[in-house]
């Protein structure tokens, strides 16, 4: 079974100097059940559909499987997505021997940038960059498929 082990955190320090590479992301959710979720996404022009279960109580690790689509049938598959999307750029920046993630949101999620690092194990030392905020990991706020039902913009933050 794919695991997938993650900490996210809040971005409040520049970064942009840092990064090696970005790409646009737009992704919708099939089904945001409780415990599981089913994304399409299109990153740059590559489709991809993902799984992911439930998370363990300290919300670092669950279970996802992602598969490379045609970008006609991510296209085709949006059209089933609940309402609600989530369009970001993503950031790639090498820290030590792992690399950050820093997605960038836009839409209804402009103003939020997290970054996420996903690692071999639970309790895996990783450098903390000084722009790296406050962690929020497990915090389902947070989450991407949360984010399309309850955007940032209505945060009042």
């Amino acid at each position: 079974m794919a695991q997938e082990i993650e900490r996210k955190f809040l971005v409040n320090g520049e970064f942009m100097d840092k990064v090696v590479k970005s790409m646009r992301i737009s992704q919708g959710y099939i089904c945001t059940l409780p415990g599981r979720s089913v994304r399409v996404r299109i990153k740059d022009d590559k489709g991809y559909l993902t799984i992911k279960g439930a998370s363990t109580d300290n919300g670092l690790s669950r279970f996802e499987w992602e598969k490379e689509i045609s970008l006609e049938d991510a296209n085709d598959l949006f059209k089933l997505c609940e309402p609600g999307a989530i369009d970001k750029t993503r950031h790639l920046i090498p820290a030590g021997k792992h690399t950050y993630e820093v997605d960038v949101f836009h839409g209804d999620n402009e103003g939020l940038v997290m970054a996420e690092i996903e690692l071999n194990s639970e309790d895996e030392d990783f450098e903390r960059p000084d722009w790296l905020g406050d962690e929020v990991t497990g915090d389902r706020h947070f989450y991407n498929s949360y984010l399309t039902k309850n955007p940032f913009k209505n945060w009042g933050i």
